[in-house]
């Protein structure tokens, strides 16, 4: 699976406290992190995205506000709003020269549709502009209720959300075995799973770190998550510059996905109910059939009530389905910016809007 990692265009890579942060000290793995950024700056040299995805701000913020585990839920948060500055500058100091934004989400934003497609927006404007965004779990606003929970299903929605061929989990063991290694010496390690079955499930043990939430019951949920929206998803160990060492071959498990993301991403938007039409005209039609973007230009009419990031039938003067697309407009707007140009846009709704009214990538045809 190593021409999986080297063909891949998009790579999330997931990095646990337990390998971000000493656990004597309470600081940064500086050096760690200096061979994560090489790795990184690597895979950009090769035209390749990555996205991090990282704990630590709590364990970093724990250790400035000498505060003892267990902590509680307003002492997490506290912690997380110190320590994400402290996470912030590592990370910017180690991946230097590259230029690194910082993004932080709840559940709550990738269950809404409106918010789910700003993040994905935003993940593609910062991939094309060269940016490293790192992302954590807002754990200074999120309660119990929209908690993630670990940061493993956090790589596992970001992946699918940005469309990612692969996603790396960074963990203290080199992958699946079929029983927990460190009590069971005959266990056996899985190299590939094709089908997460509960018998793999039923594999999975607790991890040992006394800083990382996540134990091996939430990689097979993340692998659920990403090879379901057509990624890759494999766990492998952190040692000193990581991905290079999965590419030469270090032990790792592969989980893989049965379709790519484009085609599974389509395939969930099609069978979306949807709640309303757009018709467009001849050359508008032609464009949507040859895989372009649907821009304000071509359209004649629309119906029905819809929200941005809602799902629209696209139809042809004759009445002809073409596609289904999420709408980065509401049915409001997309009436009054239907037949202008991308330039008259923003005078029409009185402040800037996306150049395309729905994007190729978010269109079932």
């Amino acid at each position: 699976m190593v021409a999986g990692l080297n063909d891949a265009k998009r790579i999330v890579v997931k990095i646990g406290s337990a390998l971000l942060v000493d656990a004597t000290t309470g600081a940064p793995r500086t050096a760690w992190l200096a061979g994560l950024a090489s790795d990184v700056a690597t895979l950009r040299a090769e035209g390749k995205e990555v996205i991090l995805v990282s704990s630590g701000a709590i364990a970093l913020g724990r250790r400035v506000l000498d505060l003892t585990p267990p902590l509680s839920l307003e002492q997490s948060q506290a912690a997380a709003a110190v320590g994400q500055i402290q996470l912030s500058a590592a990370y910017e100091a180690a991946l230097q020269p590259l230029r690194c934004a910082q993004v932080l989400l709840t559940l709550d934003d990738s269950e809404d549709r409106r918010r789910y497609l700003n993040l994905r927006n935003t993940f593609q404007a910062l991939l094309d502009l060269g940016v490293v965004p790192i992302v954590n779990e807002n754990d200074t606003v999120a309660t119990d209720e929209i908690r993630y929970g670990d940061n493993d299903r956090l790589a596992a929605q970001v992946a699918a959300m940005a469309g990612a061929d692969v996603c790396i989990l960074l963990s203290d063991v080199d992958g699946l075995y079929t029983a927990n290694p460190a009590l069971d010496p005959s266990a056996e390690h899985l190299p590939i799973v094709t089908d997460i079955t509960e018998d793999i499930a039923a594999m999975a043990g607790e991890g040992v770190s006394g800083l990382s939430k996540g134990g091996m019951i939430t990689k097979i949920l993340a692998a659920r998550t990403a090879t379901g929206a057509g990624c890759a998803l494999v766990i492998a160990r952190g040692s000193d510059a990581p991905l290079s060492a999965l590419r030469a071959g270090a032990r790792a498990t592969w989980f893989v996905p049965k379709d790519d993301p484009q085609r599974a991403r389509k395939r969930w938007i099609n069978a979306m109910k949807t709640r309303g039409v757009i018709t467009v005209d001849a050359g508008a039609a032609r464009a949507l059939r040859s895989g372009k973007s649907l821009l304000p230009a071509g359209v004649q009419s629309v119906t029905g009530a819809f929200g941005r990031g809602e799902p629209v039938r696209i139809e042809d003067a004759t009445g002809h389905v073409i596609a289904t697309g999420l709408s980065n407009y509401d049915a409001r707007e997309v009436g009054a910016i239907k037949g202008l140009k991308s330039d008259a846009v923003a005078g029409a709704l009185g402040y800037a809007g996306r150049t395309a009214l729905i994007h190729r990538d978010d269109m079932a045809i």
